[in-house]
């Protein structure tokens, strides 16, 4: 299959990298998958474009970054992007335009003319959306146009998310598509006794890892609340916060001394070349409000690394984590929480074999191979006659 990955954000933002472990495992499979996403301005650390040519994903065209659906005067972008889908002198014809925001969608849909009556019959190209939350779509008329007829494929990221929106699909193709974690990038090259110095902490300190941008609807309230009372029975326990946020003061740092958590808290700020080691010196792992990648990637690469986790009800955590087996999934509550935490502290046993078995049912689900076979599946699904 001829397929594009259509991207209209030029930001590494929570969907890009699951976007590009995808594009690496269907060109594995045999397919010609193309990206076309924005150019970054000059001043960016990180970009889509970037990540993408490094590992020789490189975009074969450009688009204008906009955030809005619609914008006055979009008719030449449709028209050049009609031609680029097309046109076999240029990049096209394609099997699948397969889009991730919007905007990339609302392009897509007006190219091929999504909706018009008797164009369905002349068209090829097959649109394919993904959907980055598991929350259910808003009724609203254009939510049943975007995600109705303005859409051959919907993929949500879990079960549940399927179930809740199966009808707003009116019979249309709906599926799931578990993330994928890219294995090799999460090689442990230090040792964690080495990781726990640099960190500060005590080699007998009973680590908890939150992956997160720091920002207020991720519950650091929630978190910070359960560790006050989790210490109370073991002040070993130690969470290490991983990321960065613009808000981190008013959300997570300013609340750390005000409760007098200061020993009992340690950031280590956005980590890249050593995000493995950091991972691999940690006990346990806590997942438990999804951000922009509905995914939850951090929880999948966590499993990954062979770390147990704590996560509650929301999204797609709890079809991640296998509860009892894995890990624990608990309500969205400090006491729980606080217990589920020192309920495993206190059996290490149980502990070692939850992260044991998360490593399996990593290598046996979250490969980039068998999210590409599944993806792969529902392209051609779509392809077929009625």
């Amino acid at each position: 299959m001829k397929i594009l990955q259509l991207v209209s954000d030029w930001k590494w933002t929570g969907t890009a990298e699951p976007m590009l472990v995808l594009m690496e495992a269907l060109r594995a499979r045999g397919h010609q998958v193309d990206l076309v996403c924005p150019r970054p301005p000059s001043t960016a650390n990180r970009s889509l474009w970037h990540e993408a040519s490094a590992r020789s994903l490189d975009p074969v065209q450009s688009v204008i970054p906009m955030r809005r659906a619609i914008v006055q005067g979009d008719w030449p972008r449709v028209k050049l992007l009609r031609r680029w889908l097309e046109a076999e002198e240029l990049l096209g014809p394609y099997d699948i335009v397969h889009c991730w925001h919007s905007r990339d969608h609302v392009l897509a849909a007006r190219a091929l003319g999504m909706g018009l009556p008797g164009h369905k019959a002349r068209r090829r190209t097959k649109l394919v959306r993904s959907l980055s939350h598991a929350e259910r779509i808003a009724r609203w008329p254009w939510n049943r146009w975007l995600f109705g007829v303005a859409c051959d494929g919907l993929v949500c990221v879990s079960e549940g998310a399927v179930t809740a929106n199966r009808a707003l699909r009116g019979g249309r193709a709906i599926a799931a598509s578990a993330g994928a974690v890219d294995f090799d990038a999460l090689e442990i090259r230090r040792h964690r006794r080495e990781i726990r110095i640099e960190l500060g902490v005590s080699q007998d300190a009973k680590l908890i890892g939150v992956v997160a941008r720091m920002q207020a609807h991720r519950r650091f309230d929630l978190l910070l609340e359960a560790l006050s009372i989790a210490i109370r029975a073991q002040p070993e326990i130690v969470l290490v916060l991983i990321g960065r946020g613009t808000h981190a003061g008013e959300v997570v740092r300013r609340p750390v001394r005000e409760m007098g958590l200061e020993r009992n808290v340690v950031f280590t700020g956005y980590r890249v070349a050593d995000y493995a080691d950091v991972l691999g010196a940690l006990d346990l792992f806590t997942f438990l409000v999804p951000g922009s990648d509905g995914t939850c990637r951090a929880l999948l690469q966590a499993a990954a690394i062979g770390l147990p986790s704590v996560g509650t009800a929301r999204g797609a955590i709890p079809e991640i984590i296998a509860h009892d087996r894995t890990g624990l999934v608990v309500e969205e509550d400090a006491t729980a929480l606080a217990e589920a935490w020192t309920m495993l502290f206190d059996d290490p046993a149980r502990l070692r074999k939850m992260g044991e078995a998360a490593g399996r049912l990593a290598v046996e689900r979250f490969r980039p191979e068998s999210m590409a076979a599944r993806m792969e599946g529902f392209y051609s699904e779509l392809g077929r006659p009625g």
